[in-house]
């Protein structure tokens, strides 16, 4: 069972996905050693999961086959699968096409 703090009260020398990556590190395979609780007003509180950052691995470097395979990732959910044109902008989910083809009839 992982250790559970109160929101801001977590010890030095613990941090978030968020707060690893700001520092240029990532959890690198280690278990959740403990959790933040943000209580909220007749919610369920927010969680978040706390690393050790002594035990984090630096971010792996991005190699040009990476940059390659994000680029075509990412063209591919600016097209537009209806008229097949980059929009210049990610297609919603929502819509399932850009939005010009989206508006005529």
């Amino acid at each position: 069972m992982a250790d559970i703090y109160r929101w801001r009260l977590a010890p030095d020398g613990l941090a978030t996905r968020r707060q690893l990556r700001g520092l240029g590190l990532r959890p690198g395979g280690q278990d959740v050693v403990a959790e933040v609780h943000r209580p909220r007003r007749r919610k369920a509180p927010l969680v978040a999961y706390l690393y050790r950052v002594d035990r984090a691995k630096p971010v792996r470097p991005m190699t040009p086959a990476r940059a390659a395979a994000l680029a075509a990732a990412m063209r591919a959910r600016r097209t537009c699968p209806n008229c097949r044109v980059d929009a210049g902008y990610c297609i919603p989910r929502s819509l399932g096409m850009c939005v010009p083809c989206h508006d005529s009839p």
